[in-house]
C-alpha cells in the first residue's frame, strides 16, 4: 500500500517561493501517476490538480493558473515528488495534498482528483504580507 507524506508548507510572503515534498513509501513503478491537489480555505477540494506527473512517461499536467510558475518533480533516489512554488499569489493559499494513482484504467493517466485513490494528509500553504 502506498503512503504518502507531505511537508514544506508555511507562510510566505507574495511573489515568494516554498518547495512541497511529497515522501512516498514505494517506487515510482508503484504508481501510474502523482500528482498535487488544493483545497482553498472554506472551499472543496478543486477537480483538477495543480500538477501531475505520470510514472510512465514522465509527462506533466499544469493548471493555467499556475504554469510558469509551479514545477513538479520526482526524486527516484529518494521516492519523493516535489512541488516547487514560485511567484505565489495570495490565491494560492491552500491545503495541498499529494495524491497517487495506484488503480489501472485503460488511457493514460490525467490528473482529475476522482483518479487519484491514495492520498497524503496535506500541508498548509499562507501566502500573505
Amino acid at each position: 500500500q502506498v503512503q504518502l507524506v507531505e511537508s514544506g508548507g508555511g507562510l510566505v510572503q507574495p511573489g515568494g517561493s516554498l518547495r512541497l515534498s511529497c515522501a512516498v513509501s514505494a517506487s515510482y513503478q508503484d504508481y501510474y501517476a502523482i500528482g498535487w491537489f488544493r483545497q482553498a480555505p472554506g472551499k472543496e477540494r478543486e477537480g483538477m490538480g495543480v500538477s501531475c506527473l505520470s510514472s510512465h512517461d514522465d509527462s506533466t499536467y499544469y493548471a493555467d493558473s499556475v504554469k510558469g510558475r509551479f514545477t513538479i518533480s520526482r526524486d527516484n533516489t529518494k521516492n519523493t515528488v516535489y512541488l516547487q512554488m514560485n511567484s505565489l499569489k495570495p490565491e494560492d493559499t491552500a491545503d495541498y495534498y499529494c495524491a497517487a494513482k495506484t488503480q489501472w484504467e485503460l488511457g493514460a493517466p490525467g490528473c482529475f482528483r476522482s483518479e487519484y485513490n491514495v492520498w497524503g494528509q496535506g500541508t498548509q500553504v499562507t501566502v500573505s504580507s
